[in-house]
């Protein structure tokens, strides 16, 4: 039976003071944009599962410990009792051992579980109150206790794990510690314990033919002090280890293919009785080309043996793994939204879309989609023209999006709350297009702006009966044949491109641009 994670809770965890998040059995992609929380998650689930605690000593508790907690209890009563703790919580499926299930967590159910502890240890309470009183007190973070414990309130940790696990963050690539650890734990996940035994055994035999057979020479020109090979913790051979492909080392290999390197070799299938249950990755796109994301996302989309988390600022990787499997998290929120509840048809959509630009809408703060290349060229000079400062220094995103695609958007803005303005041609009939055909996506959040006129049915027919002057001045003689409003619809992205490198600030702004514009700014 797998061994998934069904549920992480935190508690005063970095930027978290409370915080849930619902994970599937397979795929798991946290979207979010910096400072959201994403990589925070990834190392609770590591923390926890790994049960080290020197591996929390060299973080640092107070590294991990929610700022916020500690300020708002160095502002109050700071009394021994009312010190905050940080709890990481891990809420496992069944797995029918006795040592997992207890109450012992946030929620007060009996389930299977692991769980980080740091709370103040209670030997230290009169030395920790005495050292409250002190005015000038700093939080006592030397007197906390680290502890890994099931729910079941069974200690835990070291060799002993309830799930096999491994964090792959390809932002430390070029680390030599951390890829010296990914592979230490690589070779951990591919063999068993009775073959690193014997593996390490032999090692450390070799080095000591090799002192013999081969220093020898050397040493025997020496009296008291002579030369030998290593054979400490810090060289052995799981330190020793390197991975390599064609004979060459990954060490020896850029940066884009270490990345994928490390990554298809922690997916690919293996014959261990052990499996790797829980695979962690950090932005797996950082680092790769166009191509190899390509294969990344299709070896990733193909695991089937592990369960997975992965960080992503990557519209290919979020849509290709299904943005049902999404959790959106927000810098400027504590909460996090699920994207489970969007339909098959829209997944499917974004999925299979050659161009969407969904993972740049989800993390908007507001949206203004628009219909095609010209509205988008235009937008800019549009909005300083009307507002007066320029529309990137908001967090307003212009989204070209294609008149077909609209609705797709909008379900994704319906679910999460997304302000979205849509700018809309009424293609001759407002009524069926603009107002029938949107009715159902319309909420305070949500609305669609247009040219009531029938006449008028596109962006191009709007600027030219907004702007006629101009535009006759611009796009008539010369090589231009047709009338001026014929060759706008004729040559918008032509014309779109002409008009902001020419006449951006004489423009006058569309009337249903400029409602648009003022709502999605209020």
């Amino acid at each position: 039976m797998a061994k998934v994670i069904t549920k992480v809770k935190l508690r005063n965890f970095k930027r978290f003071q409370e915080f849930e998040l619902h994970l599937q059995p397979e795929r798991n992609l946290l979207l979010g944009d910096n400072e959201s929380g994403k990589s925070s998650i990834l190392q609770a689930i590591d923390l926890v599962l790994a049960g080290s605690r020197s591996k929390v000593e060299t973080l640092g508790i107070e590294s991990l410990f929610n700022v916020d907690a500690v300020l708002e209890f160095l502002a109050g009563a700071r009394e021994y009792g009312n010190l905050p703790e940080l709890k990481v919580e891990l809420y496992l499926n069944e797995q029918h051992n006795p040592d997992l299930n207890g109450n012992n967590n946030l929620d007060g159910t009996m389930c299977d579980g692991l769980a980080l502890i740091c709370s103040p240890m209670e030997e230290y309470s009169e030395e920790i109150a005495a050292i409250l009183k002190d005015e000038d007190v700093s939080f006592p973070f030397e007197y906390y206790s680290i502890k890994f414990r099931t729910f079941a309130g069974e200690p835990y940790g070291g060799p002993r794990k309830y799930l096999r696990h491994l964090l792959l963050d390809s932002t430390q690539i070029n680390n030599e510690y951390a890829t010296r650890e990914y592979v230490k734990s690589v070779y951990r996940t591919n063999s068993e314990d009775g073959e690193r035994h014997k593996h390490q055994n032999e090692y450390r035999k070799h080095k000591a033919k090799f002192r013999d057979a081969v220093l020898s020479d050397v040493n025997a020109k020496l009296d008291t002090y002579q030369f030998s090979i290593a054979t400490s913790k810090k060289s052995n051979l799981e330190s020793d280890l390197t991975i390599t492909e064609d004979d060459i080392s990954i060490d020896n290999k850029g940066r884009g293919k270490q990345c994928f390197i490390k990554t298809e070799f922690a997916l690919q299938k293996k014959k261990s009785t052990h499996p790797l249950d829980v695979l962690l990755l950090e932005e797996p796109e950082n680092h790769l080309s166009h191509t190899s994301m390509k294969r990344l996302v299709t070896t990733i989309a193909h695991a089937e043996e592990q369960q997975m988390v992965v960080t992503t600022h990557n519209s290919l990787i979020s849509t290709r793994l299904d943005l049902r499997n999404a959790v959106l998290l927000n810098s400027t929120s504590t909460v996090s939204a699920a994207l489970s509840d969007l339909s098959p048809e829209t997944a499917d959509f974004f999925m299979k879309a050659p161009d969407n630009n969904v993972l740049e809408f989800v993390l908007s703060g507001r949206v203004i989609l628009v219909e095609g290349d010209a509205e988008y060229i235009l937008m800019q000079a549009l909005f300083k023209q009307l507002v007066g400062t320029e529309i990137d220094t908001t967090d307003i995103h212009v989204i070209s999006v294609g008149g077909t695609s609209f609705k797709r958007y909008l379900e994704v803005a319906r679910l999460l709350g997304v302000r979205t303005a849509v700018l809309r041609d009424n293609d001759g009939d407002f009524e069926k297009n603009c107002q029938k055909a949107f009715e159902s996506y319309l909420s305070d959040s949500v609305r669609v702006f247009s040219e009531t006129d029938n006449d008028i049915r596109t962006f191009e027919i709007s600027i030219y009966q907004n702007n006629a002057a101009l535009c006759d001045e611009m796009f008539s003689g010369g090589r231009i044949r047709l009338p001026p409003q014929e060759y706008m619809l004729s040559n918008k992205t032509t014309v779109a491109l002409r008009l902001l490198e020419e006449k951006a600030e004489n423009l006058v702004v569309p009337g249903y641009i400029g409602e648009a514009i003022t709502w999605i700014n209020e």
